[in-house]
């Protein structure tokens, strides 16, 4: 099984590293607090759990942009990484960076888990201090919720019917 890593780092007043890894390869990403950056890569995986096949997010790095395209089929979800040299860009005009196929659980669980880990480490305050906006609770709880629902879809779709 594939392994999917996210460490979300604040660099510095309103930038953050976002690095990205599974068994093959690596990448880090740059976001400014310009734009909703990690409240679109919460919102686009919870968009994926409630059944939507193909989301996006977007990171402002000032010009430069990463785009994330997430394409799901079933319980398995496409993911790749553009660098654009701007954010207006066409995909077509990005380069991969990186790409992954994973579980739909998988790229959950690793997403609540970065943002767990990161008001573990910073704390709400201090994220809001250093970031330059709040702490997007409300899409992680979103996120959460669905997962829950998702895995409890799954497991009653899964679990033999009485006739």
């Amino acid at each position: 099984m594939a392994v999917l890593r996210l460490v979300w780092v604040l660099s510095g007043r309103g930038w953050a590293d976002c690095i990205v890894s599974d068994h093959q390869a690596e990448a880090t990403v740059t976001a400014s607090y310009i734009t909703a950056a990690p409240e679109d890569l919460l919102t686009a995986v919870t968009r994926l759990l409630v059944g939507e096949t193909e989301c996006r997010a977007q990171f402002e790095a000032e010009p430069t942009a990463f785009r994330w395209i997430f394409s799901r089929e079933g319980t398995s979800v496409w993911i790749r990484l553009l660098e654009l040299a701007h954010g207006s860009a066409h995909d077509n005009k990005g380069t991969g960076i990186w790409s992954t196929q994973q579980n739909i659980d998988v790229v959950a669980r690793a997403v609540i888990r970065c943002f767990d880990e990161v008001v573990s480490e910073y704390g709400e305050s201090t994220y809001r201090g250093r970031w330059g906006e709040h702490f997007p609770r409300t899409e992680l709880e979103a996120l959460r919720t669905a997962w829950r629902e998702h895995r409890g879809d799954s497991a009653t779709s899964s679990a033999p019917s009485n006739p």
